[in-house]
């Protein structure tokens, strides 16, 4: 185990998600609130934004306890799994129809947060 590797993936997810859930729900639920969508499409939009805030803090909460208690490193692989799928999601989606996502930082976030889990745990 590598403390340190653990330690960067934690503090990258935690300041995606402090810029994903503050800073960006700003902007997001703005365009979002002025847009003419059904409110309940606006609403589920806001939870969708957020389940993604929240799934950074895990990543950050665990990345964190396993750098502390690394006998627990199994833990580590779904946080690497889903990290690696959101980001292979981000470019995906990027390089067909929706290139917008390719100018966010949403990959380089999952994936950086991925390999330095891996790093850690490696």
């Amino acid at each position: 185990m590598n403390f340190w590797f653990l330690i960067m993936g934690a503090r990258l997810s935690l300041v995606g998600a402090s810029i994903h859930g503050v800073y960006g729900s700003r902007l997001y639920m703005e365009n979002i609130n002025n847009s003419a969508m059904e409110p309940l499409i606006k609403s589920l939009s806001l939870v969708s934004w957020h389940v993604f805030t929240i799934f950074l803090l895990v990543s950050t909460f665990t990345l964190g306890y396993l750098a502390y208690y690394p006998n627990f490193s199994n833990v580590a692989y779904p946080i690497i799994a889903i990290n690696l799928l959101g980001a292979g999601l981000f470019i995906v989606l990027g390089i067909t129809n929706h290139g917008a996502l390719l100018r966010m930082p949403g990959a380089c976030l999952m994936g950086g947060a991925a390999v330095l889990a891996w790093l850690g745990i490696g």
